[in-house]
């Protein structure tokens, strides 16, 4: 092992200030396979000029590299199973069919990151044939995957000269693509050495966004190397206070206690559906039924930056097969669009919705319906956001008890009507689920 990489001391000394479009930025993760009936880049491209209408400033892309056929599972596999690094799978098309997407969204001022799955390859990747060393390999010898995938096969982070390689696909599409970053797959089951190597390698060509799938809950190192990671812990926590009617004080909790995590200026990922949750948990409304609206509210608007998975704005209502062909249905039009699009163009703009930054404090503010209403208020200088949502199945009149806000002038996001608040007199009245977002 380099020592160099292998000291933690040495990863805290070295930081990686995040970029200024990091801090405003929303994440929308493309499934090409099923996002339309071709299945393709081209036939994606149509939809780029809508999603920015819509407000989506970063597209992640499920990944675009070719799919073994070793032990693949269905007739498709998975995109996880890679059997090349460095090429485009044909089921989606070409390297220039994907390099016309990245030009389109960078036009629109728009960036594309790419799934990166650096842990394991699939069965017959390239590398098995010409460098066998760069695989684990069990007591029988043999390639395997110890995590219990059996359609891929672990790499050897013990082996430098793989690192090395991996590092240079991963340069590979920066230079050819213009790519703006990577959301990297199962991070946390690859060293963080090698991560802190890899962004220190390609970030001396051009700063990038990486976000990893990990959360800061349980590996709270990673994002000494990541700009942003997933907050699994907070999915798992409203899915049990929806489903069995756990306390509003336990979600409360899990938000400070992210707050604690080192360090501070870590950014989480915020969400309620991807394509792993979609495919084996089940939609936002199988495991969240009517609060998923509020729940998106939230996403965009708390501490964090929210990723929305692609069809979420139709909505999708339905599980997308993995392995087989099983597209989403766009003929009835998006009738979250224009819920999402506020939303998220006020996340983009908005001061005090910024993340990562030492500029914004957020406070929990009181109401007389603890027990059902989580209330904040988000601050930046004379900037200021103020969310209310009704996490119950019932219609509330909510006293905020806030003495400070008391004769507030706020703009009423989703009405547009100017409204002051008057924390004294006036109970605010919520129907089931339902929320409010004052600006200013």
């Amino acid at each position: 092992m380099n020592p160099k990489f292998n000291n933690r001391l040495y990863l805290l000394r070295m930081s990686f200030p995040k970029l200024s479009w990091v801090q405003q930025t929303n994440v929308y993760e493309v499934n090409t396979r099923q996002y339309t009936p071709e299945g393709t880049f081209r036939a994606f491209l149509p939809h780029i000029p809508r999603l920015k209408e819509m407000g989506v400033h970063t597209l992640w892309f499920m990944p675009v590299t070719p799919i073994s056929h070793l032990k693949r599972k269905g007739k498709l596999g998975s995109y996880y199973a890679c059997a090349d690094y460095t090429s485009v799978s044909p089921e989606f098309g070409t390297m220039e069919d994907f390099v016309e997407i990245v030009d389109l969204a960078h036009s629109l001022d728009m960036k594309v990151i790419i799934d990166w799955v650096a842990n394991h390859t699939g069965a017959d990747h390239g590398w098995t044939v010409t460098n066998p060393d760069f695989y684990l390999r069990n007591d029988a010898g043999e390639f395997f995957d110890k995590h219990g995938w059996d359609d891929v096969i672990d790499l050897d982070y013990g082996n430098w000269r793989m690192r090395e390689e991996m590092i240079r696909c991963m340069d590979f599409w920066v230079r050819e693509a213009g790519i703006d970053g990577f959301r990297c797959d199962m991070a946390m089951l690859v060293p963080v050495d090698f991560w802190h190597e890899a962004r220190l390698a390609l970030d001396e060509g051009r700063k990038l966004f990486w976000l990893a799938e990990c959360d800061q809950w349980n590996d709270p190192v990673y994002l000494e190397v990541f700009d942003a990671a997933y907050a699994w812990k907070w999915m798992h926590v409203t899915r049990e206070y929806y489903q069995f009617g756990t306390s509003i004080q336990e979600l409360k909790d899990t938000l400070q206690h992210y707050r604690a995590l080192q360090p501070v200026n870590a950014i989480r990922a915020l969400f309620t559906s991807n394509h792993d949750e979609n495919s084996w948990n089940g939609t936002e409304y199988e495991k969240y039924g009517e609060m998923a609206i509020p729940l998106a509210v939230f996403s965009c608007t708390w501490e964090g930056m929210p990723l929305l998975y692609g069809g979420q704005e139709i909505p999708n209502n339905r599980r997308l097969e993995f392995f087989e062909k099983d597209n989403l249905d766009w003929s009835g039009g998006t009738s979250l669009h224009e819920f999402y699009r506020q939303l998220l163009r006020l996340r983009k703009g908005h001061p005090a919705l910024l993340a990562g930054s030492g500029q914004v404090n957020t406070y929990f503010v009181a109401t007389d319906h603890a027990d059902k209403v989580i209330a904040y208020h988000r601050v930046n200088g004379e900037n200021s956001v103020l969310i209310i949502l009704n996490f119950s199945a019932y219609p509330l009149d909510v006293q905020v008890y806030a003495d400070h806000l008391q004769g507030t002038h706020f703009s009423n996001l989703f009405t547009g009507i100017p409204e002051l608040l008057d924390t004294g007199k006036q109970p605010l009245r919520l129907p089931a689920w339902g929320f409010v977002v004052y600006i200013r």
